[in-house]
């Protein structure tokens, strides 16, 4: 319970009013005076029995070490079974001629017997296996799945060759011998390709890394500078899991160990993938709900590239991986459908702003040449045009006007762009930026527009109505202010904050009171 509080301190609060901080300092400082294999230990956590080849997910958890058991059960028992069978008798010297030949005789038909029983066995405790377990989706790649199919596989091939060797075999001494390789090679197969080890995925150091703990892992860089250097059970340090993960806070603490990062960077993860091919892959979508719109979502997929690719060593950057996948070739794979959603978002997007940009443009291009009081019969003037409010009202309804249509044309921009992968990361998001504001901008000007106009025309009396309709005309500024207050500040920081989200203002592993 200590250890899964420690793990959750909450990024941001400052040790001051933390008290889980405060129980952190006073455990760390007695671990760090252990031995370093004893601290690795501890941070290391408990170990469990995994799979070497995948990991296991819940659902066939259970399934797969159940197969494992099974498996090794038979195993065993067709090995002892094979010793005892084919172990010499006590004084073999004592044997005539033909009581070793009929030994060797009985010895091959044991064998045969014996494989017999054990595919036999085997075969029918599997499919009860499989029968039992009715949740089990056929079609899902999981190691469960994989060793029903080896195990089925081995069943058939080892029938097989026990059939070929009895049948072209004319030796019995032969024979025997032939079945006991079969034996000994099935054996040894089996045991490879089930081989357990021992993995350690409780690290509470990368827990605390994937959960986005910035807290946590700097009071531990702190005292003990040696964890950036360790790595999990799958060769990640912390830096991988919080590119991975996407956690900015952590990843920018590469920007203080100097030189060292460049040694920290080129660690490989499994399938030969680098830091940049992690960052290629796509993150979970806890990682992205936090941004607005697939677009938005697209451009910080193509920042944080942008920003590990400068990061690591050039020698790195288009390295193959053992798919033959280059960082920015897995990128665009796994990366397609944010594109296709990307677009298909930002076209509703600027469809859907376009229309009330083109309805403003109409409204207060009507507003210009109907203005209020009417004009002069003889000259053609407007009557009001000497006092300030109508001065007032042209300047807004013209603002109106240009800004509505820079909206259009923006929009229509969006429209026709290519979408390119490039197109997400500058381009896309300074147009919607500029289309949302001229647009927002362009509402304001307009109800500025509509409110002045009764003060043109209730100047001398009755004051009051004009101010109350200037407060009302508020309300539909605030209301779009509101409803689109995430996309308002999403696009805004995606333009502009986002630049600079790489780039830490303050350090943290040196300080004595980290606040992050």
């Amino acid at each position: 319970m200590i250890g899964l509080r420690l793990i959750g301190l909450t990024v941001g609060a400052s040790e001051e009013d933390t008290e889980a901080l405060q129980l952190l300092k006073l455990i760390w400082e007695v671990i760090v005076n252990k031995p370093k294999r004893e601290i690795d230990k501890i941070l290391r956590g408990p170990s469990v029995l995994i799979d070497q080849h995948q990991k296991l997910n819940s659902a066939s958890f259970v399934q797969a070490l159940q197969l494992l058991k099974l498996a090794n059960k038979y195993l065993d028992k067709l090995e002892v079974e094979t010793h005892n069978i084919i172990k010499e008798p006590p004084n073999p010297i004592q044997q005539d001629i033909n009581e070793s030949a009929s030994r060797k005789l009985d010895q091959a038909k044991q064998l045969e017997e014996v494989i017999s029983e054990y595919l036999d066995n085997m075969h029918a405790q599997i499919q009860n296996m499989v029968k039992k377990d009715n949740n089990h989706v056929s079609g899902k790649r999981d190691r469960a799945l994989e060793l029903q199919s080896f195990i089925s596989k081995h069943i058939v091939s080892m029938h097989v060759e026990t059939q070929n060797i009895t049948q072209r075999t004319y030796r019995k001494e032969n024979k025997t011998k032939e079945l006991q390789e079969l034996i000994g090679r099935n054996i040894r197969t089996m045991r490879a390709e089930t081989k357990l080890k021992e993995l350690y995925p409780s690290r509470v150091l990368f827990i605390a890394a994937e959960m986005g703990n910035t807290v946590f892992l700097v009071e531990l860089i702190r005292r003990y500078p040696d964890l950036i250097w360790k790595v999990d059970d799958n060769g990640l340090s912390i830096f991988h899991v919080a590119v991975k993960n996407r956690h900015v806070s952590i990843y920018n603490l590469l920007y203080e160990i100097g030189s060292m990062k460049d040694l920290v960077t080129p660690i490989k993860h499994t399938n030969d993938n680098n830091m940049l091919h992690l960052v290629g892959k796509m993150p979970t979508k806890k990682a992205l709900e936090d941004i607005f719109g697939p677009a938005l979502q697209m451009q910080k997929e193509l920042l944080w590239f942008k920003e590990v690719r400068n990061m690591i060593p050039p020698s790195y950057r288009e390295r193959n991986n053992n798919d033959g996948l280059t960082p920015r070739e897995l990128f665009s794979e796994e990366h397609k459908e944010l594109i296709r959603d990307g677009e298909k978002w930002m076209k509703e997007t600027a469809s859907q702003c376009m229309v009330v940009a083109a309805l403003i443009a109409t409204i207060v291009f009507a507003a210009a040449f109907t203005v209020p009081g009417g004009y002069d019969q003889t000259s053609g003037i407007p009557i009001f045009y000497r006092k300030a409010v109508f001065v007032a009202f042209v300047v807004a309804d013209a603002m109106s006007l240009f800004l509505s249509s820079t909206s259009i044309l923006t929009f229509l921009s969006i429209l026709t762009s290519r979408y390119a992968e490039r197109d997400f990361l500058e381009s896309l998001p300074n147009k919607l930026m500029l289309g949302v504001l001229t647009l927002f901008l362009s509402i304001t000007a307009m109800m500025i527009t509509f409110s002045v106009s009764f003060f043109i025309l209730y100047h001398k009396e009755m004051k009051w109505i004009p101010i109350l309709i200037s407060v009302v005309a508020v309300i539909p500024v605030i209301l779009f202010v509101v409803l689109q207050y995430q996309l308002l500040i999403d696009v805004f920081h995606s333009s502009n904050i986002s630049k600079y989200l790489f780039k830490p203002g303050k350090q943290l592993l040196y300080y004595v009171n980290p606040k992050v």
